[in-house]
């Protein structure tokens, strides 16, 4: 058999079942768009809100035991990108989180799920940020359908350790990419 095509069929066969309707969407934040400030960190000179924005799912793959949500930029400055959000063991009946879900202490999340900590250290949203001045970052939102009803994380994961998981674990993924920046400081 051709070498090739020996690995193009080995690839195929571990690549995830990719939903073909699988989505990801917010009535807060429009793809390729910028965010609003509400959505912004509210430390580390940043000054908005803090608050996580409505995420809305459909089309999940059929076997699907549990979701988890991401929000990654990977234009930060840090030579590994910054975890903003990363949500675990949403269950499988769940297609929305609500407007501030990301709030400390998961109140706001579907009972079951967990917040792993993000790269400000804290397990919550940890919103937008990027330093003053620079272009405007990208914040890819990302929901994943698992074939795991839970994932086994340590209380205090990593996103590291949280996205190696749920890779293990991926069925199928949505996403979509919104933009944010701040005017340089005078």
């Amino acid at each position: 058999m051709n070498p090739r095509l020996t690995l193009s069929v080995l690839c195929l066969a571990a690549a995830p079942a990719f939903a073909a309707g699988f989505k990801l969407e917010s009535p807060d934040i429009k793809p390729n768009a910028m965010m609003d400030k509400k959505f912004e960190f509210n430390s580390f000179g940043c000054s908005g809100e803090n608050k996580s924005p409505v995420l809305k799912w459909s089309g999940a793959p059929k076997d699907t035991k549990s979701f988890a949500v991401t929000v990654y930029d990977p234009d930060a400055p840090t030579g590994s990108g910054w975890w903003h959000w990363t949500v675990v063991n949403i269950p499988a009946g769940t297609q929305e989180l609500p407007s501030d879900a990301g709030a400390a202490g998961g109140a706001n999340l579907p009972k079951g799920a967990t917040m792993v900590r993000s790269d400000y250290g804290t397990a919550a949203w940890g919103g937008t940020c990027p330093p003053a001045g620079d272009k405007p970052h990208r914040y890819v939102f990302t929901v994943y359908a698992l074939k795991a009803d839970k994932l086994d994380l340590p209380a205090d994961a990593t996103a590291a350790l949280a996205g190696f998981m749920i890779h293990a674990n991926e069925l199928g993924k949505a996403s979509f990419t919104a933009r944010y920046g701040r005017p340089k400081a005078q």
